[in-house]
């Protein structure tokens, strides 16, 4: 789901996306987003880093009157609140899926291999010219291209296919009184109840993902609130049984997010011999010029300003693919906090626009660490006085800023990326 939606939260579905994913399944982003923790330089927040939940003091009843309170206070007719309560229990198998952390990785290649598969961009592609009058109009109201739309709408729901099948109310009230972060959860709780009260989503209720988000583009409540369009005109803002109301609102977003119309996420880069590896950080910021400058030139042409900023980004360290990264990746990690998520993303909408795929070699025979040898590694550093941030087994800006210092103490390659090789160095 997008963080639009989960915002760095969980990446929507711990249970089946955090990284379990078939490499060439057709999942849904928000079951693939998370997909990555060791590639992304700032990850989703997943349940592993997260605290565990607190025994509730009140009984489910107590909590409900309180609930009940809080929300007639908030404008929400308190009609609604006991119709919508009435049938309402906690849900054992959302709990269960906040709390899992789960101990592998899958690497970011096999991520890209399911995310951005042959039938995906044959579909997209079918869908994009169907859809063609819609996304025109989408895109003169809201200056967001084509394709980023349809990826993320083949990205979060298979194209409208896999919207999820959990009752939202009933999902986020069981993570609001038993869940972790509460009170993130009692927000988007109150948020979805004012969905229902503006006579916005589908007539059976508002159906979605264990985590809340919500129809074709996965939104969370919140954002539905803040984003969400009536584009097709019937007088709701319906994003599980309108195409038009879906992909116009996650362009809405977009622009919100910054998004330059007619300029590219990126593009695939080659380094020239004996490049300096730490100029792959995330803080550092050069124009296209100057990357130039320094011998990192496109594998294929752009239409790119010179004069954008961009980011080097080596999702599998210096022996995979290189990319440079310029704003409208940042716009697309607004939707989703997740690296991988964006570069999927990226390279599905290249795809559905007939650009080439990932022209360098992955390295596929690495094998990746699970989350006991990341922590492992975060310890390790830790007491070598290299300052990761906590043992959580996330692999986020401060560890690869920790791992490149390692590396380059030891004259290695400092592109940031975890591998056995530098855990058995640690150790």
């Amino acid at each position: 789901m997008p963080h639009l939606f989960l915002r760095g939260l969980i990446n929507s579905a711990t249970a089946c996306a955090l990284l379990l994913l078939t490499a060439c399944a057709e999942v849904p982003a928000s079951t693939l987003a998370a997909a990555t923790t060791t590639a992304s330089p700032e990850p989703a927040t997943t349940a592993a880093s997260q605290p565990i939940s607190p025994t509730p003091l009140l009984s489910f009843a107590e909590w409900r009157m309180l609930l009940r309170s809080d929300a007639i206070a908030a404008g929400i007719d308190a009609e609604l609140f006991d119709r919508t309560f009435a049938t309402i229990s906690l849900d054992p198998k959302v709990i269960a899926a906040d709390s899992s952390q789960p101990e592998f990785t899958r690497p970011i290649w096999d991520y890209i291999d399911g995310a951005v598969s042959v039938s995906r961009i044959a579909q997209g592609r079918l869908l994009k010219a169907q859809h063609r009058p819609t996304l025109k109009a989408i895109r003169s109201a809201y200056a967001v291209d084509h394709e980023v739309l349809i990826a993320i709408w083949g990205m979060e729901s298979n194209y409208g296919s896999n919207i999820g099948s959990h009752n939202v109310i009933r999902s986020l009230t069981t993570l609001a009184y038993d869940g972790r972060r509460q009170v993130f959860w009692r927000s988007q709780l109150l948020a979805a109840l004012q969905i229902l009260q503006a006579g916005d989503g589908p007539a059976q209720g508002l159906i979605g993902s264990w985590a809340g988000a919500m129809g074709q583009t996965q939104f969370m409540p919140t954002t539905f609130n803040q984003h969400a369009v009536d584009f097709d005109g019937d007088g709701h803002r319906d994003l599980w049984n309108s195409t038009p109301d879906a992909l116009a609102s996650a362009a809405h977003y977009l622009q919100a997010s910054g998004w330059e119309n007619g300029q590219p996420w990126g593009f695939e880069v080659s380094l020239p011999a004996g490049f300096d590896y730490a100029q792959a950080d995330p803080d550092i910021r050069r124009s296209l010029s100057e990357w130039r400058a320094l011998g990192v030139n496109p594998l294929r042409a752009v239409k790119a300003k010179e004069q954008s900023l961009a980011t080097l980004f080596l999702p599998a360290g210096h022996r995979g693919p290189a990319f440079l990264l310029l704003n409208n990746f940042r716009s697309i990690l607004k939707y989703n906090n997740s690296t991988a998520y964006a570069l999927a993303i990226g390279l599905l909408s290249d795809a559905l626009d007939g650009n080439p795929g990932v022209q360098a070699d992955w390295p596929r025979h690495e094998r990746q660490l699970n989350r006991s040898e990341r922590i492992a590694l975060q310890t390790g550093l830790d007491a070598r006085g290299f300052d990761p941030g906590p043992a959580d087994g996330i692999i986020g800006a401060n560890t690869r800023r920790a791992i490149r210092a390692f590396q380059q103490s030891l004259g290695l390659p400092p592109d940031g990326y975890p591998t056995p090789a530098l855990l058995l160095q640690l150790q």
